[in-house]
């Protein structure tokens, strides 16, 4: 792709009040969720619950992109075809996870660093010919006790903007995730402090590497207090901190925001997005989506259990998240939605209704 078509996926990928789903869970990860429900702990298995995933009647109405693992990426579906193509067939675009985890930072106790820069440039041109037009690299960062340092926001920092550049190189846009941890009992106040010195310093190396901001996606965290903190925000206290913070610290030449849902219950994660874009329509320079994995697969998993007689139940329950997604980005999710959404999804003889 040339810069200006580059330009173009990255509006396409939140064009029409869509987003993006991360479906890129490492095997480890993927794994233990599986576990935790009984279902077998396979290759297998894990191709089964992309397949229908990326299958579910609708789902291009509500998503534009899925973030793919390396082994996903490689598979074939049940019927021989190869998924990347399956993914564009059902009219979503097929990106790529391509970094290879967050491990011990050296020199730093309690701080990981994400890797995955080695050979990086190779494996981007294999990627973009097997059918990849976007790619995601996630940092993590630690709140805590003198956490996180500046040694490790730079980092991960420079790590971020390289992998960037590389993907631009290769024609594919990147997706720049910096996470911010909800682990821990930091303040409100604390995780928009430490998100806004993040993002600064992310979109400083981006600009010293030479990454084109009209070209990528920002995924960063809401900015919410720690799961331990004893004084949880409102929905709008949130919304405020959160788009407060992006104001002063993403350029305004980025086309998107897709938030990651970081482990925040389903209908939370919905709602909080709803109040941003109710809050602040019409004042903001970047359009406000998301690219949420458990928040929308989650509920979903759970129906599924690893039985194929549930497919389309747990199609119906990851369709009604999908959905309720798309209807935050316009600010036009409630709880009436759920309430009446969710009585479709457990009607198994309904089929799935198209988005409005």
């Amino acid at each position: 792709m040339n810069a200006s078509d580059l330009v173009e996926l990255a509006r396409a990928l939140v064009a029409g009040d869509r987003g993006l789903l991360a479906m890129d869970e490492s095997n480890p990860t993927c794994n233990k969720r599986f576990a935790k429900l009984q279902i077998p702990q396979t290759e297998e298995a894990r191709r089964a619950y992309r397949e229908w995933i990326v299958a579910t009647p609708g789902l291009a109405d509500c998503i534009s992109g899925v973030i793919l693992y390396d082994e996903t990426f490689r598979q074939h579906t049940r019927d021989g075809t190869p998924f990347v193509k399956a993914v564009t067939r059902a009219g979503l675009v097929p990106g790529i996870k391509v970094d290879t985890g967050a491990k011990p930072l050296a020199g730093h106790p309690g701080e990981r660093i994400t890797e995955g820069l080695d050979g990086l440039r190779e494996r981007l041109v294999e990627y973009s010919r097997m059918g990849a037009r976007f790619a995601k690299w996630r940092a993590v960062i630690v709140l805590g006790d003198g956490l996180p340092s500046r040694g490790c926001i730079a980092a991960n920092a420079l790590a971020l903007a390289r992998y960037a550049a590389l993907c631009q190189e290769a024609g594919m846009v990147p997706i720049v995730e910096p996470e911010v941890l909800m682990d821990g009992a930091h303040t409100l106040g604390r995780c928009s402090e430490v998100t806004e010195e993040v993002l600064r310093t992310v979109f400083g190396q981006l600009y010293a590497q030479g990454v084109t901001f009209e070209s990528m996606i920002v995924k960063p965290n809401m900015v919410l207090p720690g799961l331990g903190c004893s004084k949880q925000e409102t929905v709008d206290e949130v919304a405020d901190a959160t788009v407060t913070c992006l104001l002063r610290a993403v350029p305004a030449a980025v086309p998107a925001i897709a938030f990651l849902s970081g482990g925040q219950p389903a209908e939370l994660a919905s709602a909080r997005l709803n109040a941003m874009n109710v809050r602040f329509k019409g004042r903001l320079p970047w359009a406000l989506a998301f690219s949420f994995a458990r928040a929308i697969q989650q509920p979903a998993l759970e129906i599924w259990h690893g039985e194929d007689g549930q497919v389309g139940a747990a199609q119906r329950a990851l369709y009604h998240r999908a959905r309720c997604n798309r209807a935050a980005r316009r600010g036009e999710y409630g709880a009436a939605m759920e309430k009446v959404t969710a009585a479709r999804v457990r009607a198994v003889e309904e089929p799935i209704s198209k988005a409005p």
